[in-house]
């Protein structure tokens, strides 16, 4: 008898384990919700960035707080993480080949300039201020890449800790709302053509929704403009996570030298895949998107899909950001991100007057 309450009382445990994702994914998609409503109220405001903002402001809710980081909890690091890499996936139908090539050779190097610049300039800074984890490196390929989505993704490679991977969205998104508001005003006395000024915000500003807020506000030809260098950007993603991955498998290398690694499985066992498997997946989009052959209502559903997918990730994330415990490293933090939004600006302005 005494054996069969012993069995009974594990599987009775067993069923109140947890909720499960579904209450979490609930909350994420209501405040996908209002974040969508909010854009429709204000189209100044990207869904993307009142998605994070929301996420932080469920998170210090009085009333929400207790049920973000307990039942909900489950669901919304499953939006965080793998609906990220979804969204990452089907951000690869913004791009194709034909868009990159119609760039020209100049513009193409002013990218790579532009990125390399940022990437290394705030990576080293982030080092060298003593941000913990991996913030450096996150916020580095935010601010050099495409935002929150590079930050995902990147944090999905490196398998990033969670707090360094909201901190990093919550950095990145507020410098790019400040975009959306100083650069236009910045478009006359800096003596910037439409086409210039759209360069300039494609280059410069790290969200793609942001982009089109801030390029917008010059007209379709700045619009353009903006959207074709920023999907420039966005194709380095790709070859800048591959780039990691290979820097992961060396480290895994030297760690499985040491004598701790003795006895210890093989090399293989715990390498990453050279090209993940959700970047596989973004090159393949962009390869469906080259050839031409989805029709427009395909394209637009998939880019609606993609921006709820990753509004609902931010979301995710951003109710992951503790505020006071981002307030101990918050100096260094608006330090390094305020460094690193004068660089970009000032890199991407002085190679759009260069291959004016």
């Amino acid at each position: 008898m005494a054996l069969v309450g012993a069995r009974v009382r594990p599987l009775a445990a067993g069923r109140r384990a947890g909720p499960g994702p579904a209450p979490g994914l609930a909350l994420a998609a209501a405040g996908v919700g209002v974040a969508w409503l909010a854009h429709l109220l204000v189209p100044a405001v990207p869904v993307l960035t009142a998605a994070v903002v929301l996420g932080v402001a469920a998170a210090h809710t009085p009333w929400l707080r207790a049920r973000v980081r307990g039942r909900c909890k489950p669901g919304l690091t499953l939006a965080a993480k793998r609906l990220m890499r979804v969204g990452v996936v089907l951000l690869g139908l913004k791009l194709s080949l034909g868009d990159v090539l119609g760039l020209g050779w100049r513009t193409v190097a002013m990218v790579l300039a532009v990125v390399a610049a940022t990437l290394g300039g705030t990576w080293w800074l982030g080092r060298r201020l003593g941000l913990p984890g991996d913030q450096p490196a996150l916020i580095a390929t935010g601010y050099a890449i495409c935002g929150a989505s590079a930050i995902g993704a990147v944090s999905a490679v490196r398998d990033s800790d969670e707090d360094d991977a909201a901190a990093s969205v919550a950095l990145v998104t507020l410098c790019g709302t400040l975009a959306i508001a100083v650069l236009p005003l910045l478009h006359g006395p800096l003596g910037l053509t439409d086409a210039q000024f759209g360069r300039w915000v494609g280059a410069g500003v790290h969200d793609v929704g942001q982009v089109v807020a801030a390029a917008q506000t010059a007209g379709p030809a700045a619009l353009g403009e903006a959207v074709l260098v920023k999907l420039m950007r966005v194709a380095l993603l790709a070859p800048l996570v591959a780039a990691l991955v290979v820097a992961a498998r060396r480290r895994g290398r030297g760690a499985a030298r040491g004598p701790a690694a003795e006895g210890h499985g093989t090399e293989r066992d715990c390498r990453p895949p050279l090209v993940p498997l959700f970047v596989a997946g973004f090159l393949l989009m962009v390869a469906l998107r080259t050839t031409g052959w989805l029709p427009a209502p395909a394209l637009e559903a998939a880019g609606t899909a993609q921006e709820l997918l990753l509004a609902t990730a931010l979301f995710g994330l951003g109710s992951a950001v503790h505020l006071p415990t981002l307030s101990r490293t918050g100096a260094r933090v608006a330090v390094l991100g305020l460094t690193a939004w004068v660089l970009i600006a000032a890199v991407s302005y002085a190679g759009v007057l260069l291959t004016a």
